[in-house]
Parts: C-alpha cells; structure tokens; sequence
C-alpha cells in the first residue's frame, strides 16, 4: 500500500505544473465553501460581467473603444437590472400569492376527485387511504404557507440589506468590467510565472464555461418569453409565474422539463378541468420543450459541452447538494472544469499534451 501511494505521489505531485493547479484549486474551493455567503456580492457580479463580457467584446470587435463598450452594455444592463427590481418581483409575487390563496379551493376540489377513485376502483384505492394522503397534503400546505409568511417577514426586517446588495452589485459589475484586464494582472502577479498547465485548463474552461453559461442565459430567456406569450395566449392562470419556473427549468437538463410538467398539468386543470383547453395547454408545452431539447440547446451548445447524460446527472446531485440551486446552475460549468482537468493532467509524469486541448473543441 505504502508503495502504491509513493509510486503515485511520484507520478503525479513530483511535477510542479500539477502542484500549482492543484494549489489554485483547492485555493478557490475552499474560499468558496467558508467565505461564498460572505462573498456572495462579489461572486455575483463576477458571474453578470462574465455574462456580459460576450457583449462588451461583440462591440470591441466593431472597432468600439472598450470604454465606450462597456458604458454601452452596462446601460442595457442596469435597465433591465430595475426593470426586473421594479416590475417583474412584483408581479411574480402577486401571482405566487395569489396561487396560495387558491390552494384551499385546488385541495377541496381535488379532494372530491379523488374520493370517486374508491367507489370506480375499489380494489385498489380505499377511502381511507385517500383521506391519509389528503391530510397529509393539507399539512404540508399551511407548513408551507407558515414558511412563505416567515420568508416575507425576513425580507421586511433585511430590506436594508437587500437595497445595499442592490448598490453594491451594479457597480461592483461596472468596475469588473471597466478594469478587467488591471484585474486578471493583479491576480496573475500572485501566481507562479511558469504554469503553463493552469493556463492551458484557463484557456480550455474559459472558452467553454464562457459559452455555456451565456447559452445557457439566452436560453432561459427565451424559452421563458415564448411559455409566457404561448401560455397568455391561452388564457392560462398564473403564465408570468408558471413561464417564469419554466425558463428556470432548463438550468437542469432531462430532469426540470418532467418536474415542471406537474405544476402546469395542476393549474391547467383546475381552471379548465380536462377540456379542450387542457389538452392544449399540455401539447404547448410539450412543443416548447420539444423546440428547447432537439433545436434551440443544441444551437446554442453545440460543441460548447460534451460530456455524458450521466456524468451530467451526477454533477448536478453533487453540486447541488453542496450549494444549493447556485450548484444546479453550474453543475455543468464545473463538470467541464473536472472533465478539463482531468484532460489535461500529465500521465505517467509526461508534461501535459498541448496538442490534446489546444482546440478546445471537446468536453
């Protein structure tokens, strides 16, 4: 065993390219895990100039100074930032209220649904259990309701904080951006002059995660644009509220379309029961999702990810174990830092491969 350990410490942590990526990382790992709430401010900001970084460099291609660039997407970006702050909170709140309102009438109204099961099938459903299952539905409810009220009360008492953070991200995005490249040097001056295997993973990460998370932004908006337009078209209840959980669904590929599917298949019968209505609320929906998996993803992320549906799987119960709906959303993103990591280790103690990662083009 002894052997096994020194054959591998000589194998792989006898080449200070591998000790240097390994220092940074576990670096970044660890001030994310004991500092990331502390941090949160900052961490969201890096995350929008990452977002908005694209759409500094699409106008810097245009012969635009940087400067005036960045002022540029800043605008756009501080208007939609209040547009959001001012208007679309509001309204997703009214509607979540709303929705908890009617939950007592959706509960009576299927409860009497369900206790017709034991009279059509009685072999199989008892009124007993039926009102177990019922009961256990209403708890979970006002439990609910309980926490919505205790979540409302905390966001009163910590306004201030809220209007704080509302200060402090912008600008700290404006600065990001403006100083960008003042930033990477600082940051490089800390670092090693010879890591050139930390580099090449920068270049292959930054290139992918880039893509992938402006993709995977674009995609939220626009699949949540569509759901709402198809959704208000229909007449359905709660659209802002409903299209909104649906933008956010596609953070998590293969599971979030299922999981939304109940949500909008509740609420659609209950305000059109199953009518023709209902029938059609349903075939939208699965037509969005159909356009979302097989046209728009795949345009977007082409050649950006390449990594196993399992694989995939796995790194959002992991990440979004660890951190929550912020691990969900960069469950891939850091499935790729892995997965490039892991390409471009050295192997028997050989440098690493330049002509392996170079390109970029693979996971």
């Amino acid at each position: 065993m002894v052997q096994i350990l020194r054959d591998w410490y000589n194998r792989h942590l006898t080449n200070p390219q591998v000790v240097i990526l390994a220092v940074i990382l576990l670096a970044g790992f660890l001030v994310i895990v004991f500092f990331g709430r502390l941090l949160a401010p900052i961490l969201a900001s890096i995350v929008i100039a990452y977002l908005l970084e694209g759409a500094v460099q699409f106008l810097e291609r245009r012969r635009l100074p940087r400067l005036a660039a960045v002022w540029i997407v800043f605008a756009i970006f501080l208007t939609l930032f209040f547009v959001v702050i001012l208007g679309l909170i509001p309204l997703l709140t009214r509607q979540v209220l709303q929705l908890f309102q009617e939950l007592p009438r959706m509960i009576a109204q299927g409860q009497q649904l369900l206790l017709q099961l034991p009279e059509r099938y009685p072999q199989f459903v008892s009124e007993d259990l039926v009102r177990d299952m019922f009961l256990a539905i209403r708890n979970q409810v006002a439990q609910y309701g309980q926490q919505a009220v205790a979540i409302s009360i905390a966001s009163m008492v910590h306004i201030a904080t809220f209007l704080v953070y509302a200060v402090i991200v912008p600008l700290t995005v404006f600065f990001l951006m403006k100083d960008k490249h003042a930033i990477l040097a600082w940051v490089a001056s800390f670092l090693p002059p010879d890591r050139s295997l930390a580099d090449e993973v920068w270049h292959e990460v930054n290139m992918k995660i880039g893509s992938y998370v402006r993709g995977k932004f674009l995609e939220i908006l626009l699949v949540w644009a569509v759901t709402f337009w198809t959704f208000n078209f229909l007449g359905v209840n709660y659209a802002a509220l409903l299209s909104f959980v649906v933008g956010l669904s596609v953070i998590v590929p293969y599971v979030g379309a299922a999981v939304v599917t109940i949500p909008i298949a509740i609420v659609a019968y209950f305000q059109f029961d199953f009518g023709r209505e209902f029938v059609y609320v349903l075939i939208a929906y699965g037509v969005i999702q159909f356009i979302d998996g097989n046209l728009l993803a795949p345009l977007l992320f082409s050649e950006v990810v390449n990594i196993h549906p399992v694989a995939i799987v796995a790194a959002i119960l992991v990440f979004g174990g660890v951190w929550g709906m912020w691990g969900v959303f960069f469950a891939i993103p850091l499935a790729t830092l892995i997965h490039a990591v892991i390409r471009s280790w050295p192997r028997q103690g050989a440098p690493p491969s330049h002509e392996d990662t170079s390109g970029g083009t693979e996971g």
